[in-house]
C-alpha cells in the first residue's frame, strides 16, 4: 500500500492559463505552510514537478523529509498556444475550440499543446513509476491542478467531465492510496 499526498503548489496570482510556464509561487503565508508541513507524514518522501512553483512549494514544506529529484512528467497541462492567455481572449478568437477543450475534455488539444487524455497518460505513468520505485510508504507529490485531477479521475473511475467538477485549491492536499486491489480516495482538496 502506497499513500499519495497530492499537494497543489502555492498561488501564482496569474489571471491566465498557466501550464508549462515557469512562474513563481507566492509562499509568503509561512503560517499556512508550517501547518501544511506539520499535517503531512514526517516519514514521507517528497517529490515535485520540475516547475519552480511546485519545486519551491515542496522546499517550503519539506522539513527533514527526504527529497526525490524533480519530475517533468508531473507538470501541469501543456496549453501550447493558449499559454498565459486569458480564457476570454482565446474565446474571442476560437470560441468552439476552447469550449470543447474544457466542456468535453478528452482528445481535444490546444494548438501545440496536450489533450486531457495525453495529460492523464503522462501523469499516470509518472505516478506509477514513483509507486513502483517506493512501494509501501508515503509520498508527498507537489504539483498542479491538472496533475492532481488526473489521479482523482483515475482513482474514482470518473469521466473527465466529472473529474473537472472537483475543486483543487492552492496548497490543498488530496489523499489517494494505492492498494493491491485498486485505489482508495481519502480527502480531496483538504485545506489545513
Amino acid at each position: 500500500m502506497t499513500r499519495l499526498h497530492l499537494v497543489r503548489h502555492g498561488p501564482t496570482h496569474a489571471k491566465s492559463m498557466v501550464g508549462w510556464s515557469d512562474l513563481p509561487a507566492d509562499l509568503s503565508d509561512t503560517g499556512f505552510l508550517t501547518r501544511l508541513a506539520a499535517h503531512l507524514p514526517q516519514q514521507a518522501l517528497v517529490v515535485s514537478s520540475d516547475l519552480r512553483r511546485a519545486a519551491d512549494t515542496a522546499s517550503a514544506i519539506q522539513g527533514a523529509r527526504t527529497r526525490l529529484p524533480h519530475r517533468a512528467g508531473l507538470r501541469e497541462i501543456n496549453f501550447g498556444a493558449w499559454e498565459l492567455r486569458r480564457f476570454a481572449e482565446i474565446e474571442a478568437e476560437d470560441p468552439e475550440h476552447i469550449r470543447a477543450y474544457w466542456e468535453t475534455p478528452g482528445d481535444v488539444r490546444p494548438p501545440g499543446g496536450e489533450s486531457w487524455n495525453e495529460v492523464c497518460a503522462r501523469v499516470d505513468a509518472e505516478i506509477d513509476a514513483l509507486i513502483a520505485a517506493h512501494p509501501g510508504g508515503d509520498l508527498i507529490v507537489v504539483g498542479h491542478f491538472g496533475m492532481i485531477l488526473t489521479q482523482v479521475q483515475r482513482a474514482l473511475r470518473l469521466d473527465a467531465d466529472q473529474a473537472f467538477a472537483h475543486r483543487i485549491d492552492n496548497l490543498s492536499v488530496t489523499e489517494i492510496t494505492r492498494l493491491p486491489q485498486g485505489w482508495e480516495v481519502g480527502r480531496i482538496n483538504h485545506l489545513v
